[in-house]
C-alpha cells in the first residue's frame, strides 16, 4: 500500500477541540474517551459533552472518538444519554494492565515461562546457517514457515510498510535499524510512573514530558515482534521472515504492557492514513478479557464502557481495512476455544483485585482485537507443530497458525523444557539491563545465560536477543508472510511511493497457500503429561482443510511467493 506523502501530523485526524464551560472547569479531574454515534454530527456530540460537564481535549475525526476531561462522577451516564453518543469509558490502562508486580507476573508466566523455570540444556547439534545470519540456526520458526527458502525469490520490498502496534520498537538495534522508518514512526502513549489508584506502571519517566521517542522500547515486547517480522538479513544476529520490508512503530501500548483505548484507536487510524500495508497486533484491549454488550454483573458505567470499547475498536478496524491494511492479531494465551469461552475470572483486570467470575455469552462478548472485524487471528505452535498449551484455538476464530514457541514441547526428548523451543528475537539493551539479563558492561549475566539470552558483536555493533513464547510471537510470523505477499504481488500506487494490495487478496493468498495440517489423533489433546491442569485439555474440531488448531493451515512464505499469484 502506498505511504502518504504528508507525515508531519502527530496523529492523523486528531486535534484539540472545544473548551469547557467556565463553571465546570474546576471540577474536571478525570479523562474519558467518548464515541460519537455519527462522526459527521460532531458539533451536536460536542454540545452533549459540554452539557454533561465535559471538555474535549482531543479528537480522532477518522472514527469519531473524543478524549474528554470531565467530573469523576456521573459523566458517563449523562453523556451517554445523548442520541449523538454511543458511549463513554474512563481512560485507564486497558489490556494486560499490570498495575502491580503480581499482575505483570501473570502475563510473564506465559511469555517468559523459561525464566520462572530451570530450563533443560538443549542437545548440541550442528546448526547450518549457510546464506543466513549467524543466529538463524536457532530460528526454527523461519524454517517452519519456509522463509529461509522463500527469500531466494522474495525477501521483501522496502516499499512495503509493516506497522508494529505494540510497546514500541528499538529502532537503534543493529538488526532493526536498517529497516526502521523513523520518519513515519509515532508514539501515541505517555509513560505513567504511577496513577491515582496507587499502581506502579511504567517506571520513571526517562524523557521530557514522559513521552518516549518513536524509536524506543522500554517493554521489549514490540522489539521482539519487530525482529521476527523484519530483522535485516545483514550478516549479523538474526534475520526476519521478511528481512527487506520497512518497519514502522505505531506505539499504542505502555512500557508495562497495558493498552489504552484511545492510543490503540489513534495508532490504527494513523497507520491507515499513512498507508501501512500490514499492522501486527499482539495484544488484547480491555480491562475486560471479554467485552460484553450485555454483562449482567456490570454496573451501568462498566456496561457502557464495554459497549464503547467494542464499538470504537470495531470502527477503527473497519477504517483500517477500508484504507487497505491487512490486520493480523494474536489469538490469545488463555488456552481456550474462543467459540466456547469459559467463565471469565480475570476481568476487570484494572484496578487489580476487582476481577470477578463473569458468565460469557459467545454471541455478544468479544476478545479484541483478535475477534474484531477483518482481523486474521493466529494460533501458536511449537517446533513439533503441536498447538502450544497456552494458545487459544477454535473453529470460530483461528484463521491460520504459526510458530509461537512452546517451552514444554518435545516431551520424552532432550528438547523438553528448553529455551530453544521458544522464539528468539531482538531484545533492547535497556530492557536487558533492567531485567538483569546483562550487566552495566553489557556482559550476559548468569540469569541471562539461563534464559538463553544471546549477544552478537561485529565491530562497534552490539545486539542482544531473547527467547519468548506466545501467540504474540506467532502473529508476527504471519505478518511477515503477509508483507512478502504484498512485496511479490503488490502494485505501485499512482502518484505515491510504495506498493499496495487489497487486504482481502492478501488474506486469500495466506489461506490458500498455508500448509494444511489435520487435527491430531486423538483429537482431544491432554496437556496433563506436561504438567498442566485438565483445564488446558483441548479438542480439535474440523478437517485437514480447516480446523480449530491450525485454521487454514500453517503460514507458508515459500508457497505464498511462488504459488500465490494463481489465487489473485
Amino acid at each position: 500500500m502506498a505511504v502518504a506523502a504528508t507525515v508531519s501530523l502527530i496523529a492523523a485526524g486528531t486535534s484539540a477541540a472545544g473548551a469547557a464551560p467556565a463553571s465546570t472547569a474546576g471540577q474536571q479531574d478525570t479523562e474519558y474517551t467518548v464515541l460519537l454515534e455519527d462522526p459527521g454530527n460532531r458539533d451536536f456530540a460536542i454540545d452533549a459533552v459540554r452539557a454533561a460537564g465535559g471538555e474535549v481535549v482531543r479528537d480522532n475525526k477518522a472514527v469519531g472518538l473524543l478524549t474528554v476531561k470531565a467530573p469523576a462522577n456521573g459523566f458517563v451516564e449523562k453523556v451517554s444519554a445523548s442520541s449523538d453518543i454511543v458511549g463513554a469509558a474512563r481512560t485507564k490502562p486497558i489490556g494486560h494492565a499490570p498495575a502491580v508486580k503480581a499482575e505483570k507476573a501473570k502475563r510473564d508466566n506465559v511469555e517468559k515461562e523459561n525464566k520462572a523455570e530451570q530450563p533443560n540444556k538443549a542437545p548440541a547439534e550442528s546448526k547450518s546457517t549457510a546464506g543466513m545470519d549467524p543466529l538463524d540456526g536457532d530460528l526454527w520458526g523461519l524454517n517452519l514457515v519456509r522463509s529461509n527458502i522463500a527469500r531466494a525469490k522474495q525477501a521483501g520490498d522496502k516499499r512495503v510498510y509493516v506497522g508494529i502496534l505494540d510497546t514500541g520498537v528499538d529502532g537503534s538495534h543493529p538488526d532493526i535499524a536498517p529497516n526502521f522508518n523513523n520518519e513515519l514512526s509515532r508514539n501515541f502513549t505517555v509513560d505513567m510512573p504511577n496513577d491515582s489508584d496507587g499502581g506502579v506502571f511504567d517506571g520513571p519517566c526517562e524523557f521530557r514530558g514522559c513521552v518516549d521517542p518513536a524509536n524506543w522500547d522500554d517493554g521489549g515486547h514490540g522489539t521482539h515482534v519487530a525482529g521476527t517480522i523484519g530483522a535485516a538479513a545483514n550478516g549479523f544476529g538474526i534475520s526476519g521472515v521478511a528481512p527487506n520490508v520497512s518497519l514502522v512503530n505505531i506505539r499504542g501500548g505502555q512500557d508495562a504492557g497495558s493498552f489504552f483505548l484511545q492510543p490503540v484507536v489513534d495508532a490504527l487510524t494513523y497507520g491507515a492514513d499513512i498507508g501501512l500495508d500490514v499492522i501486527n497486533m499482539s495484544f488484547y484491549v480491555d480491562p475486560w478479557y471479554m467485552n460484553c454488550i450485555n454483562d449482567s454483573t456490570a454496573t451501568p458505567e462498566e456496561q457502557l464502557e464495554q459497549r464503547t470499547i467494542i464499538a470504537s475498536v470495531q470502527r477503527a478496524l473497519n477504517y483500517a481495512h477500508r484504507k487497505g491494511v491487512t490486520l493480523i492479531g494474536a489469538g490469545g494465551n488463555n488456552h481456550e476455544d474462543l467459540g466456547k469461552p469459559r467463565t471469565d475470572t480475570i476481568s476487570p483486570n484494572y484496578p487489580p483485585g476487582h476481577n470477578r467470575p463473569r458468565p460469557i455469552d459467545n454471541a455478544t462478548c468479544l476478545n479484541l482485537p483478535t475477534e474484531g472485524n477483518h482481523v486474521i487471528s493466529v494460533s501458536s505452535l511449537g517446533p513439533s507443530t503441536a498447538k502450544a498449551d497456552y494458545s487459544n484455538y477454535g473453529l470460530e476464530q483461528t484463521a491460520i497458525s504459526a510458530p509461537g514457541g512452546y517451552f514444554r514441547d518435545g516431551l520424552g526428548t532432550p528438547w523438553y523444557r528448553t529455551n530453544e523451543n521458544m522464539i528468539l528475537s531482538t531484545y533492547p539493551r535497556n530492557v536487558a539491563l533492567v531485567e538483569g539479563a546483562i550487566d552495566e558492561a553489557g556482559n550476559i549475566t548468569p540469569a541471562g545465560q539461563a534464559a538463553g539470552v544471546k549477544k552478537a558483536v561485529q565491530g562497534d555493533k552490539v545486539g542482544y536477543y531473547q527467547f519468548l513464547q506466545g501467540t504474540s510471537m506467532a502473529a508476527p510470523h504471519a505478518s511477515g508472510v503477509a508483507a512478502l505477499i504484498v512485496s511479490q504481488y503488490g502494485k505501485k500506487d499512482k502518484g505515491r511511493p510504495g506498493l499496495t494490495l487489497s487486504p482481502d487478496k492478501v488474506e486469500k493468498v495466506l489461506y490458500k497457500t498455508a500448509i494444511q495440517r489435520a487435527c491430531p489423533n486423538p483429537r482431544l489433546v491432554s496437556y496433563v503429561p506436561v504438567g498442566r491442569s485438565p483445564e488446558f485439555d483441548a479438542l480439535c474440531e474440523g478437517d485437514a482443510k480447516f480446523n480449530g488448531f491450525y485454521g487454514h493451515g500453517i503460514v507458508d512464505a515459500y508457497g505464498a511467493v511462488t504459488r500465490g499469484g494463481q489465487f489473485l
